[in-house]
């Protein structure tokens, strides 16, 4: 399949993998699939920010900016059912309670949550609510919102072009590895986003927050299990997504 139809195909699979909005489950899902797919990531990004920007207008009119951007939060998460808040739970977990690959591995496989997810999410969910509510304009957290989605969902492929993963079984081997051009089509998209809707300054520190933030992870995982997983490119997910927000209330601040 080529041409328009493809494309859309591919948004639907990006769309339909990174949420839980209601949509028909997609055609097919060859091996690789995925990996094709993921120039759409970004476009997913700017839809999950855009649900959490229109939650966060309206209980702004209402609410001051601290509980209107832990319901703008709460929205995000529900749209893609914590699909990356549980990746990042899994990965602190596993590094931080494993005493080799194996064991580490074996830990971010179980469903339970220890006491290193609990805290790190935590951890997360406050430095994202706080970002917010510092930003506090409606325009202004919409923006961010949009950008810090759209960039941290890019950050993902590029991982993948960076690592290989560290399990022959699972989703970070089963999604097929993006090529350069992939990964650089997201980080184009997102970078275009965060460009058109926040102010020049701002935009950059975006950017760079993102980049550090999915760079760190990806050399603490290289070290700790020597590739990525599912759980891994969650992490990913979270650490751009929170580094970019940080970022943006630095610039603007």
């Amino acid at each position: 399949m080529r041409g328009p139809s493809a494309l859309l195909a591919r948004l639907h699979l990006a769309v339909a993998f990174l949420t839980r909005l209601p949509l028909p489950p997609p055609a097919e899902w060859p091996p690789g699939a995925l990996a094709a797919a993921m120039p759409g990531f970004p476009l997913v990004g700017v839809l999950v920010g855009g649900i959490g920007a229109a939650v966060y207008a309206i209980a702004h009119m209402l609410l001051p900016p601290a509980l209107a951007a832990t319901l703008a939060l709460a929205a995000t998460i529900a749209a893609t059912g914590a699909l990356h808040e549980d990746g990042l739970a899994d990965v602190a977990d596993g590094f931080g309670g494993g005493a080799d690959k194996e064991r580490k591995l074996a830990i971010m496989k179980d469903s339970r949550i220890g006491s290193f997810g609990v805290v790190t999410l935590a951890l997360a969910l406050m430095l994202r609510a706080g970002a917010l509510s510092s930003l506090a304009s409606p325009g202004l957290v919409a923006g961010a919102l949009i950008s810090a989605h759209a960039l941290a969902r890019a950050a993902i492929p590029v991982v993948m072009q960076v690592l290989t993963p560290a399990r022959d079984d699972g989703l970070g081997a089963s999604a097929g590895r993006p090529d350069p051009a992939t990964a650089m089509t997201a980080t184009l998209i997102a970078g275009a986003f965060a460009l058109l809707l926040l102010p020049g300054t701002a935009a950059v520190a975006a950017m760079v927050g993102a980049a550090i933030g999915g760079g760190a992870v990806a050399v603490l995982a290289r070290r700790q299990i020597g590739g990525h997983t599912g759980d891994v490119l969650g992490a990913v997910e979270q650490a751009a997504e929170t580094l970019a927000l940080l970022a943006i209330v630095g610039a603007v601040a």
